[in-house]
């Protein structure tokens, strides 16, 4: 009898599973076919402040990859260098540990020397001129040449253009900047232009750049007006000098292998959020410089507009020392 009941305990059990596997399966299935099975995660990195022109731009990116993609991907923002400075971020995105990021083409020489391109002192003076190269043939022949790294970059966001400021003096002609210790992203082409000028260009992460303008380990720092005012460096600097000796492009950037691994699908709602994105991100950093100026007048620095033609003649030499590490067509587009 103790074996007969044990034998009908064991066949209930047995029963209770197998109709729990089937509604487990038959959920799974129905939620599946609603669109409600486990999103995928991307998450991805920015060093901007959570206010920033990047962040602003990947809230519309993930907003437009979530709707395209029926909810099956979910993008998670992580701003402030939470996942590393921009050089970890690449790195990450290359390696996988990160599933996307965003940086500036600073640090993107160091994995594709194509990018030295945008670097040379102004080379871009005009957007819509830069946009143009960017979006067409040439800009995707040089964010492909990040995919050996394992990187797919998708394409080329807003930095804007960079200016310098310091805490002594205003800054109105080149050699103002000599003796001054300046940093600057890792980035061969922006040392050797401040090096040229005679300043001691000081590349540094830019999560430490705030405390070492604080205490007097940099005298001054280079950055599109949005940096100034997102990142508070106008209560540690008094002086902007509206040089724009740099065209900053930034690039949104997915693992390779990962971005293969989605369906076709897939793949079009990321590509088609992508750019739907870059354009609102493009035209909301246009709007925001047109506005800078005044906003950190307000925050108590003094703006000096200087002479481009002057600037542009002191750093020429730089030309000389690159030009022969970067595709001549490419700077042709560009300068033409």
């Amino acid at each position: 009898m103790k074996k007969g009941f044990a034998l009908v305990i064991a066949l209930m059990m047995l029963i209770s599973l197998i109709g729990c596997g089937k509604q487990q399966s038959t959920g799974g299935d129905a939620n599946q076919a609603n669109g409600d099975s486990k999103a995928r995660v991307l998450r991805i990195g920015t060093t901007a402040a959570p206010d920033g022109h990047y962040v602003r731009g990947l809230e519309v990116f993930k907003e437009k990859v979530e709707e395209y993609s029926n909810n099956q991907v979910e993008v998670q923002i992580f701003h402030s260098s939470q996942l590393g400075n921009e050089r970890d971020l690449v790195e990450g995105v290359a390696l996988g540990t990160i599933e996307m990021a965003i940086s500036s083409s600073g640090p993107l020489p160091n994995f594709s020397s194509d990018f030295m391109l945008f670097d040379l002192p102004f080379i871009i003076t005009d957007r819509d001129k830069a946009y143009d190269v960017m979006d067409g043939a040439i800009g995707q022949e040089i964010l492909a040449t990040l995919e050996p790294s394992g990187i797919k970059a998708l394409g080329f966001w807003e930095n804007g253009f960079r200016h310098i400021t310091n805490s002594a003096e205003p800054i109105v002609h080149p050699e103002d900047v000599r003796g001054m210790k300046v940093r600057t992203m890792e980035n061969p082409i922006h040392i050797e232009t401040f090096r040229h000028l005679g300043a001691t260009a000081t590349p540094m992460a830019w999560s430490e750049v705030f405390t070492a303008l604080q205490q007097g380990v940099i005298d001054g720092q280079e950055n599109p007006l949005v940096i100034l005012e997102t990142a508070n460096v106008y209560e540690v600097q008094k002086n902007v000098s509206l040089t724009g000796h740099f065209y900053s492009p930034a690039v949104v950037m997915i693992n390779q292998d990962l971005f293969n691994s989605f369906s076709p699908e897939i793949q079009e709602a990321i590509l088609k959020a992508e750019n739907e994105a870059r354009d609102w991100q493009r035209d909301y950093s246009r709007s925001l410089d047109e506005s800078l100026i005044e906003t950190l007048r307000g925050r108590g620095m003094v703006v000096t507009e200087v002479d481009s033609a002057e600037w542009q003649q002191a750093v020429m030499p730089v030309y000389d020392k690159f030009t022969d590490q970067i595709n001549a067509d490419y700077i042709k587009a560009l300068t033409e």
